[in-house]
């Protein structure tokens, strides 16, 4: 299935995230990551779960240093990560040039003080998708459409 998605992600204290080529100084929060799967929607996010693997792109390094709390997969024929990036970025504050280097967003990461889920949910609905939550790659394979 193709589509978009959205990470939840716990830090809970101040750390730099070092990837290849940048350095991220990130606060304690909740942040959201906004990505993308147009081949395979639900590998890539089960990849995200897994702690063994590759460091590949940014959020790979996140999350070797973060807690990944849930994901929301959501099927689509057309990229929408650009726009769902936007969305979000309405209401959390942008970490520049994380993880957007294939958009025309300056990042793709965005943190927020308390859990982002209804924000999340109302973008969502605003935007007319169907998405569907999971805490773990396990229950990837689970999903009924």
């Amino acid at each position: 299935m193709k589509g978009s998605y959205f990470l939840i992600i716990r830090l809970d204290r101040e750390k730099v995230i070092r990837t290849k080529g940048r350095a991220f100084e990130l606060r304690p929060g909740y942040y959201v990551y906004v990505g993308s799967a147009m081949n395979s929607l639900e590998k890539r996010v089960a990849r995200h779960f897994r702690k063994e693997k590759k460091l590949h792109w940014h959020i790979d390094y996140l999350l070797k240093e973060a807690g990944l709390l849930r994901a929301y997969l959501i099927p689509s024929e057309v990229k929408l990560e650009e726009k769902l990036s936007l969305e979000v970025s309405r209401f959390g504050e942008p970490v520049p040039g994380f993880g957007a280097g294939d958009v025309k967003v300056g990042t793709n990461l965005y943190r927020f003080d308390d859990e982002p889920d209804g924000t999340l949910e109302g973008i969502l609905k605003e935007m007319g998708l169907d998405w569907k939550t999971v805490k773990s790659d396990e229950e990837i394979t689970e999903i009924r459409w």
